[in-house]
């Protein structure tokens, strides 16, 4: 479960995107000024920051740079006013990876994350006798090479970067597919039968009723 540590002070923005973020399987920390977001991330780094340029006590771009002196490579994810071109800039300058201005689509934002949290996990993960290297777009099971189509790459990938979790379909369709996809999510099921078949032990790949799919098996 990704570690989100939230700033924001408007309680308006900030009690639904806590909840919002807390169903998505996010551990979510929330503080409501610069000074508390700094600390919290010298007492415990979180994996991913949320944060918002209009802080009391110290401003977002003040926060920004203290965590850059302390962790070069936590992804940090800035909140800027409405056609902020300014307030993009420099929190971009600051050492953010990437924004989102308000007010924001969900959808947008979580997107963000997954991609913020992607690039800095690590190049190859692996599970149980799964391992995959997002690199070189190589999957193996033990010690044997598995031909894999990129979508059936993409959502192997994601599984095993999640072992024993219940990935919700709408998650899996918004990372493996895309945010904005309107189509059916019968392909998902496709491509799961595909992967399925190409595994020695299609058990692992289990569907969780109502929900979507779950790697069974222990993390590598």
């Amino acid at each position: 479960m990704p570690r989100l540590l939230l700033a924001e002070d408007d309680s308006d923005i900030a009690e639904p995107l806590v909840r919002a973020l807390r169903h998505e399987g996010y551990d979510v920390t929330a503080v409501g000024d610069g000074g508390a977001a700094l600390r919290a991330v010298v007492d415990d780094p979180p994996d991913v920051i949320v944060l918002d340029v209009g802080l009391p006590v110290m401003d977002g771009f003040e926060v920004c740079r203290g965590v850059r002196d302390l962790h070069p490579r936590l992804p940090i994810l800035m909140l800027t006013a409405r056609d902020g071109e300014l307030d993009t800039v420099a929190g971009l300058d600051a050492g953010a990876d990437d924004y989102v201005a308000k007010p924001f689509r969900l959808a947008e934002l979580l997107a963000r994350l997954r991609a913020l949290l992607r690039q800095a996990s690590p190049a190859t993960v692996s599970a149980g006798p799964l391992k995959v290297d997002g690199t070189a777009r190589r999957a193996f099971e033990g010690e044997r090479e598995l031909d894999l189509t990129p979508k059936e790459f993409d959502l192997l990938a994601l599984l095993v970067s999640r072992p024993g979790q219940a990935i919700r379909r709408e998650r899996i369709m918004d990372e493996v597919w895309d945010p904005n996809w309107f189509g059916s999510t019968k392909t998902l099921d496709v491509h799961v039968s595909a992967l399925r078949r190409k595994l020695s032990d299609p058990a692992v790949l289990e569907t969780v009723r109502g929900i979507g799919y779950r790697l069974a098996v222990e993390p590598g």
